[in-house]
């Protein structure tokens, strides 16, 4: 929570008004359905306040303690409030003598982690659909860090871990800043969903010729309001992109024989359903996304760019898990050391004008 204006303290004794107390502060046992006494509920008022560094503004409200699924303990919720405004009730431990205090997380573990993102009924590289490890990457087609991971990473993923891995894209055009971004995931899908190679074959070019395409970043997500001139400039180069990506997806859907009228259509509609549907997942819980590249690996989620060593963990950690051996560890790039001059010729700063 955020600092908060100061309350009184009338919000303390909202919970507990009708509740009978423990009678006095010595009485070594903590009760369900019984009010903690004053002294008590002090002590872990300021245990918490103290431990998190809760500033004075904020009021405890302690609740009437409840039975819990841990042995030899209770659960007492707490909130705090502040300028009118209450935290959801925390969850907080209480042993049955009063002396320990805690606080229990409970995790559900019934899903495999593998299924927090579906790889399913999108195009695929790789391994088959019940690959032991599943990459699915959260792209942006005008992202030059999403075009680096694609010629650079992936490649060397498939290469080393060949059926081992399956490999899909997810749409997260950030289209505030990469304008033509959203119009390429259209077409993309448009094309995927009837040719897996025209797919692939669209994506690596879209990401490897992405500078010649755009030329329209500039003109956004600056915080001055371009000119006349720099707008006029910004419509023909996003009208050129549409252009260009629309004479690609078409180009390409020939050279796999599919349907040139069906995808004609497909790509003039523009329709973003789809495409603002995988956005608006990725950034909910769990997913959490919030910018690419963004991959999930076996459902552990890798942010942004990091060394390939360590993607190469993950799935070797992966695999190992779901009970397959990883490869052999790629060779080690020659570390090039520069030549030493012979011992028997002197070296160019050693030697004397005229020798």
């Amino acid at each position: 929570m955020g600092c908060l204006v100061a309350l009184g303290c009338q919000a303390q004794t909202n919970v507990q008004n009708a509740v009978p107390t423990l009678p006095a502060a010595g009485v070594a046992a903590i009760q369900p359905g019984v009010k903690l006494t004053a002294e008590m509920a002090r002590r872990v008022e300021l245990m918490i306040r103290n431990r998190a560094q809760v500033t004075p503004d904020y009021v405890f409200t302690i609740g009437v303690p409840t039975q819990s699924e841990v042995p030899g303990f209770d659960q007492i919720m707490v909130t705090l409030t502040a300028g009118g405004k209450s935290s959801k009730p925390l969850p907080f431990l209480l042993s049955s003598d009063g002396k320990t205090l805690g606080q229990f997380n409970k995790f559900d573990l019934s899903q495999d982690p593998k299924d927090l993102v579906s790889a399913a009924g999108r195009p695929a590289r790789g391994g088959p659909a019940n690959a032991p490890v599943i990459v699915v990457g959260y792209d942006d087609l005008e992202c030059p860090y999403c075009a680096k991971m694609n010629a650079q990473i992936f490649p060397a993923l498939l290469d080393r871990y060949k059926d081992q891995v399956r490999v899909v894209y997810r749409d997260f055009p950030l289209s505030e800043i990469h304008p033509w971004a959203m119009h390429a995931a259209v077409d993309a899908n448009c094309l995927g969903s009837t040719s897996t190679a025209g797919y692939w074959n669209y994506v690596d070019y879209v990401h490897a010729h992405a500078d010649e395409i755009g030329g329209t970043d500039q003109a956004v997500g600056t915080d001055q309001t371009p000119s006349a001139d720099q707008a006029e400039k910004f419509k023909q180069a996003l009208a050129k992109a549409d252009q260009t990506l629309h004479d690609l997806i078409l180009n390409e859907g020939a050279r796999q024989k599919v349907d040139a009228k069906e995808l004609a259509a497909c790509v003039l509609k523009q329709d973003v359903t789809d495409v603002n549907a995988s956005v608006l997942q990725a950034e909910a819980d769990p997913l959490r996304v919030v910018g690419v590249p963004t991959l999930f690996i076996n459902g552990e989620k890798v942010d942004q760019l990091v060394a390939i060593e360590t993607i190469y963990r993950i799935i070797d950690e992966a695999l190992v898990a779901a009970g397959q051996t990883p490869p052999p560890p790629p060779p080690a790039a020659p570390v090039s050391t520069p030549a030493a001059a012979p011992a028997s010729q002197p070296s160019p700063a050693a030697a004397k004008p005229g020798s």
